[in-house]
């Protein structure tokens, strides 16, 4: 299958869009071509002109009247092919076997200016014959939340996908109460799930599901196209990605909140911040979405459920590998079962840099001293962001900060400490670089659930978007510490993160 963009120079972009719809194209049968609802009343929120850069638009064009009618989905953009993709998915363990765009398009492909193909998205834009018993619309304050924490989770170098825009409606939309319509246009590397091949293994359509895999190889693993086992490798190379996701998600405190696996993209990106949270006082069984009342999707059963995710994926494979179904079984177990130990060589990389410490020790030793560091802030309800921050001055012989911060259980930090700075001694950096290095890896900033709380509710509530601009500034440089914003790197009391839950935003 040849990916090659088919850029037509005689075609008449609407505000820089020029779009190459390889989806629409190629995957014939795995959607629906759908009309975004008209918007009475169009307003742009937010624009993030950084991204539009990225992707080669023209951002004053976009905050014109004929843009903005473009970005909450009254006009189509030339070239744009809007359509509802199909999917199905496991959600909380329980397979549902048509889910698909419910509430968002796909309006085409666009190629950056790095030349990686993307996905233009609108969500909230209006039922779609996915919707079920769904309006098909979006809140103001869940597509808020989704552009704060996907530019957060950029700044903090984790894949995601992004907002380019939100615009409100000028239409009400009803959940507990009238609330504010936004729609959002959201840029992806793709929008293949784990759900999609789930929807068509379930049809038992060898055609389909061989060409699904054959786009998702051309697209997002091209080197393997030739391969004589590509359908196998695609799952080493998805399970590679999601190795790599959950340990950077671990290593912020990110709880995604819902890992459907129609929220598992092939790409390797993170999508949809519904009940998304991050941990305050670090706690492996920390949940805060109001619907994981069983706490599956905890923080600390992150990596578990990847690797569940990801048996489902394989098991949509099995028919298009070579030979018995035996064998078959046994190549995709033999692949699933090094997902931990992929996992882990992620995460011990990641906590090797949060620690400061060098690749020159035994890996299994650093793990040891990082989980043993990790025990300590459980067990004396440590924030989990400023835990890591404050070993920046301990690795320059400065620990009262850290002592301060882990206050009553302090005394118990001493031999951590000194088993610490006794494996620091084997890095030939000096104490300032060390601590620079240490702060290069430990955000100071994240999207600390009572400030988000905040800047939506002066969002929603009094239409003053002041707040979410403040904290929106803050989040993207997470590393560099200013007294100006010191404000945002502290933790909510903890009775009021005790009490806190997320919602999905539908």
């Amino acid at each position: 299958m040849n990916l090659e963009p088919r850029l037509h120079s005689d075609a008449t972009p609407g505000p820089g869009f020029v779009f190459d719809n390889s989806y629409a194209r190629e995957l014939e049968g795995f959607y629906v071509p759908w009309q975004p609802s008209p918007a009475p009343a169009p307003r742009l929120v937010r624009l993030n002109h950084a991204l539009a850069g990225e992707l080669g638009l023209d951002a004053a064009g976009l905050t014109t009247p004929e843009g903005v009618a473009m970005l909450s989905g009254n006009a189509l953009p030339p070239g744009a092919q809007p359509l509802a993709q199909a999917y199905a998915g496991h959600q909380f363990g329980g397979y549902s076997p048509q889910l698909g765009d419910g509430r968002a398009l796909l309006l085409g492909e666009v190629i950056d200016r790095q030349g990686r193909r993307r996905d233009i998205a609108l969500k909230g834009s209006g039922r779609t014959p996915f919707s079920r018993n769904g309006d098909g619309k979006a809140a103001l304050g869940p597509v808020l939340r989704e552009y704060l924490i996907g530019e957060a989770m950029h700044a903090l170098g984790i894949p995601t996908t992004r907002a380019l825009a939100v615009v409100a409606t000028g239409e009400p939309v009803r959940r507990e109460t009238l609330l504010p319509g936004a729609v959002l246009t959201r840029v992806a590397a793709s929008h293949v799930r784990v759900g999609t091949f789930e929807f068509f293994a379930a049809q038992q359509d060898m055609a389909l599901l061989r060409r699904l895999a054959d786009y998702v190889i051309a697209r997002h693993d091209p080197g393997l196209v030739n391969h004589p086992q590509r359908e196998l490798e695609l799952l080493r190379a998805v399970c590679e990605r999601q190795a790599s996701l959950v340990a950077r998600w671990m290593g912020v405190g990110f709880i995604h909140g819902v890992m459907n696996t129609d929220n598992m993209t092939i790409s390797g990106e993170t999508i949809d911040y519904g009940p998304c949270a991050f941990t305050e006082a670090y706690d492996p069984q920390a949940v805060f979405s109001s619907i994981d009342t069983h706490g599956r999707y905890a923080l600390g059963n992150q990596p578990a459920i990847a690797q569940w995710n990801l048996a489902r994926f394989a098991e949509t494979l099995l028919s298009l590998l070579d030979g018995p179904p035996e064998a078959a079984v046994e190549q995709v177990t033999a692949v699933l079962e090094k997902f931990p130990t992929r996992y882990e060589a992620h995460w011990t990389a990641m906590m090797r840099a949060k620690l400061g410490l060098d690749e020159l020790a035994d890996p299994a030793d650093d793990l040891a001293l990082a989980s043993d560091y990790l025990r300590l802030l459980h067990e004396h309800k440590v924030d989990f962001t400023l835990g890591f921050r404050r070993l920046a001055p301990a690795a320059a012989d400065d620990d009262s900060p850290l002592r301060k911060l882990v206050g009553s259980g302090a005394e118990a930090l001493t031999p951590w400490l000194a088993r610490w700075r006794e494996r620091l001694c084997s890095s030939p950096l000096p104490p300032v670089a060390r601590r620079a290095a240490i702060e290069r890896a430990n955000p100071i900033y994240i999207p600390r659930n009572h400030c988000v709380e905040q800047a939506l509710t002066a969002a929603v509530e009094h239409d003053d978007l002041a707040p979410f601009e403040r904290l929106l500034t803050v989040l993207e440089r997470p590393y560099d510490e200013r007294a100006s914003d010191a404000e945002f790197a502290q933790p909510a009391p903890a009775e009021q993160t005790a009490c806190y839950r997320t919602f999905c935003g539908t």
